[in-house]
């Protein structure tokens, strides 16, 4: 992929940030995210930015990577501020922004640090107490070809962008979306391929009605 983020892939070290508990990075996020909710100004948001810098730098995160990252999102921002301007005030609006961007790079930090498979496992434990409800391998699956997939639409994208760039097409959207939709449901076919393959998109069912009928196993068996 062309420009990684924050949220592309594992980034191995040694850091205290990645030897963290997996919980104790999850609670990290919890509390960036509710943040928000409970700041009367800027300035505790504020420190949080600062705090969460620190954090990427003891990480030794690579910087490319945070500021890859925070220029998708920052369109987005700007709308957004100006938006919250308007309809509120500046300090409001700058509170708003503060939040989203913290959270954004807190779960990119967690991502960043933290490797998929630990994720997954994580994923696997939390969803334990819910087995009656949901499968948590199926949740884990579930997960885990989401985070393979976001970086891969997003790389399919930025190569297309750079090919329709080449032929001087980059302001053609057809020229770039067209492209990557064909990608991406390409991926879709594939990746659903793969998992049929595995038995792991439809449930046996030992009930379904055989060749034969209703019960046939079960008349075969006796």
């Amino acid at each position: 992929m062309n420009g990684p983020g924050l949220f592309t892939a594992h980034v191995p070290g040694t850091s205290v940030v990645h030897r963290m508990p997996l919980w104790l990075k999850l609670v990290g996020v919890l509390v960036v995210g509710a943040t928000p909710w409970f700041a009367q100004s800027v300035w505790p948001l504020a420190v949080t930015t600062v705090v969460l810098v620190g954090v990427v730098l003891a990480a030794r995160l690579p910087a490319r990577r945070l500021v890859r990252s925070m220029r998708g999102l920052l369109p987005v921002l700007v709308v957004l501020l100006a938006f919250q301007w308007w309809s509120r005030d500046l300090a409001y609006a700058v509170r708003v922004v503060l939040g989203i961007v913290n959270a954004f790079v807190a779960a990119g930090i967690l991502t960043a640090t933290t490797p998929v498979t630990d994720l997954l496992d994580g994923v696997v434990r939390a969803a334990r107490p819910l087995r009656r409800v949901v499968d948590p391998e199926v949740v884990a699956l579930t997960l885990g070809v989401v985070v393979r997939s976001v970086p891969w639409v997003a790389g399919s994208f930025s190569s297309v962008r750079e090919s329709a760039r080449a032929r001087g097409l980059d302001r053609n959207p057809r020229a770039v979306v067209v492209p990557t939709v064909v990608h991406v449901v390409a991926f879709a076919r594939s990746t659903g391929e793969a998992l049929a393959a595995r038995g792991l998109t439809d449930p046996a069912d030992d009930d379904a009605p055989g060749p034969d009928g209703p019960g046939a196993s079960s008349r075969s068996a006796g």
